[in-house]
C-alpha cells in the first residue's frame, strides 16, 4: 500500500481535510458536507456523533455516515447499514474511446440534472457537480451518459454519478466514460477510485474488466430524522 492511501479508509473525512474544505460543515472530530454539495460525513478518534448529528440533522432530512457506526441520538431511529466497495486502478486505461465526450460546463447543468434525476437521484445535489470535472455523451442533441469527480484529497480523487440514459444502454457508453475520466485524472497525478454498492454486480464487473481492483469495503449508515 502507498504510504499516502491510508486517506481512503475514510474518504470522506480526509477530501473534507485536504481539499473539500470550503464545502465543509465542521463540529471538530466530525465533519460533513454542505447539505447542497453532498450527503456525506465521517469522524475519527471514536468521537460520540449525536450531538452532531442532531445539529446536522436540522439542515438536511436524511444522510450517511461513511466509514465506523456513529452514535445517533436516542430519539433517532438506529442507522441503516449500505455495504459499498471501494475500487482502486494504479495505471492508466488502454481502452478504446470511439465517442464524443465533452467536459460539461454551466450550460449544460440542466441536462445533467435531468438525466441524474431521472437514473440517480439519491446521492447527487444541486452543487455536486461543481466538486470535480463531469464528462458527457450527448446523442440525438441529448446527454444520455455522465462520468465525473466527487471526493477529492491531495493524492486521489473519486469517480462518481456513472450514469446512462435507460433508453441508450448496451452501447459502452459507460465503460468509455470511465476510462476517459480515470485516465484525466492520473494526468492531474492523481490515482483514480470509485465506491459501488456491493450487490451492484453489472458496474463491479465492468469497473474490474477496465482493471480497477477491490481494496476495501466501505460502510455506508443512512441516518433518518
Amino acid at each position: 500500500m502507498e504510504l499516502t492511501e491510508y486517506v481512503l479508509d475514510n474518504p470522506v473525512w480526509y477530501s473534507l481535510t485536504e481539499i473539500h474544505t470550503k464545502h465543509c460543515i465542521n463540529y471538530g472530530n466530525i465533519k460533513f458536507y454542505q447539505a447542497d454539495y453532498a450527503p456525506f460525513g465521517a469522524f475519527v478518534n471514536n468521537q460520540d456523533t449525536s450531538k452532531a448529528i442532531e445539529a446536522y440533522s436540522k439542515l438536511v432530512n436524511s444522510f450517511f455516515i461513511v466509514g465506523q457506526q456513529p452514535k445517533v441520538p436516542t430519539n433517532f431511529s438506529p442507522p441503516i447499514k449500505y455495504v459499498g466497495l471501494q475500487m482502486i486502478i494504479y495505471n492508466k486505461i488502454n481502452h478504446p474511446i470511439t465517442e464524443k465526450i465533452i467536459e460539461l460546463k454551466d450550460e449544460h447543468y440542466q441536462d445533467l440534472i435531468e438525466l441524474v434525476e431521472l437514473v440517480y437521484p439519491h446521492f447527487f445535489k444541486a452543487k455536486t457537480n461543481t466538486l470535480g470535472r463531469y464528462y458527457g455523451i450527448y446523442k440525438d442533441n441529448k446527454l444520455v451518459a455522465v462520468t465525473g469527480e466527487r471526493m477529492q484529497t491531495k493524492h486521489f480523487t473519486e469517480i462518481s454519478a456513472v450514469v446512462t440514459h435507460p433508453d441508450y444502454l448496451g452501447n459502452g457508453f459507460a465503460k468509455q466514460l470511465v476510462a476517459y475520466t480515470a485516465n484525466q485524472i492520473f494526468h492531474t497525478s492523481k490515482t483514480p477510485f470509485l465506491h459501488v454498492d456491493q450487490n451492484n454486480f453489472g458496474p463491479i464487473n465492468l469497473y474490474k474488466k477496465l482493471g480497477f481492483v477491490l481494496r476495501r469495503e466501505l460502510h455506508y449508515w443512512k441516518i433518518s430524522n
